[in-house]
């Protein structure tokens, strides 16, 4: 058969010619469409604060959610008809619970009489009884006027309070509330007492000793020494505290100013080299892979599904311009209906 004249041929060509473009275009236009718009400078500010913004919020929840290493360890005051409830001045002046180690002189020389104590307060402050430093021991000396008390010369507090002492706290030697003369309502302090001193006897008590597995974990706040009167609880046991020399070591007694009192308060203060040595590791990695520590992150949001590119990264890669496929396809038939015609 002869071929057709170029004159007849023309109009097909045109034809297929309109078409394949017409097909290209279309098949343009839908992989643009498919593919999305490129992502902006806004689009990846906004998931660049976003990540940075849950690191900062990690952060500050974990510094609030910081614990001191021993919580606060609360027992309230005795009610008047508890066993351990003891007494109560008939002005309000005074209120005195039962104290295992509260002794009286045998023989009995006197109405001098008087108290010390140890307070020990963790990080935040708060009253606890030693059980983050076990094996631990602090120690006050006492003079000669105390000898004969079986808990003093020297007195000894061994921690926990709950494993060695029996009424491990026994006194209320801080704070105020309305319903009480003294004291907070809450027992806070491990003490020894003493009755039946000479008048004006002089009672002394060296600086406090720390010993044991936990020494450095435990700092020495101050001292409270009222003599000659009773305790005034209301004072703070960190912000008032005085140093040893200050608080003068001791008293003598007075005939009008027969009773004295000493507290020693402690508190915890883990050194700062122990939570680094537990965190070496941590730190060591960090620095490893602080280069691409912005990329972990964005790999970790997607991982866990928070990017938006999650369920179409893995068709992304297998396709990267969409429709592709078809077009090449319809030019492979253009071309081939152009070879039919001639």
């Amino acid at each position: 058969m002869l071929d057709q004249p170029l004159t007849a041929r023309i109009p097909t060509a045109i034809a297929l010619g309109v078409l394949v473009c017409g097909l290209v275009t279309a098949v343009a236009v839908a992989g643009v469409v498919l593919a999305g718009p490129p992502p902006t400078d806004d689009s990846t500010t906004v998931g660049t604060h976003s990540s940075d913004a849950s690191v900062v919020f990690q952060t500050e929840r974990e510094d609030q959610s910081e614990e001191p290493i021993e919580p606060e360890y609360v027992e309230p005051v005795p009610e008047e008809d508890d066993p351990y409830y003891e007494a109560a001045a008939r002005d309000g002046s005074w209120v005195s619970y039962v104290n295992p180690r509260d002794e009286y002189r045998d023989p009995y020389l006197g109405d001098g009489s008087g108290k010390l104590c140890v307070t020990l307060l963790n990080e935040d402050g708060d009253v606890i009884v030693g059980e983050s430093v076990p094996n631990t021991t602090v120690t006050v000396p006492t003079g000669d006027s105390l000898a004969w008390h079986t808990s003093a010369d020297p007195f000894t507090v061994e921690y926990p309070l709950t494993d060695h002492h029996v009424r491990p706290l026994d006194a209320d030697q801080f704070g105020t509330t309305p319903d009480l003369p003294q004291g907070d309502g809450y027992m806070d302090s491990h003490c020894i007492e003493w009755h039946g001193l000479p008048e004006d006897e002089t009672v002394s008590y060296g600086e406090v000793e720390i010993d044991g597995e936990y020494e450095e974990y435990i700092d020495v706040v101050g001292y409270h020494q009222q003599a000659h009167d009773s305790w005034d609880s209301d004072v703070d046991p960190i912000e008032d505290a005085v140093s040893y020399e200050e608080a003068g070591g001791g008293w003598t007694y007075r005939t009008d100013g027969s009773h004295g009192q000493a507290v020693v308060v402690l508190q915890l203060d883990p050194p700062t080299d122990a939570s680094d040595d537990a965190g070496t590791d941590d730190d060591a990695g960090d620095d490893d892979t602080a280069d691409g520590e912005d990329d972990e992150r964005a790999d970790h949001d997607v991982a866990t599904g928070t990017a938006s590119t999650d369920d179409t990264s893995p068709d992304a890669g297998d396709d990267e311009v969409p429709g592709l496929g078809v077009l090449a396809a319809l030019v492979a038939l253009a071309v081939a209906l152009v070879c039919a015609r001639r």
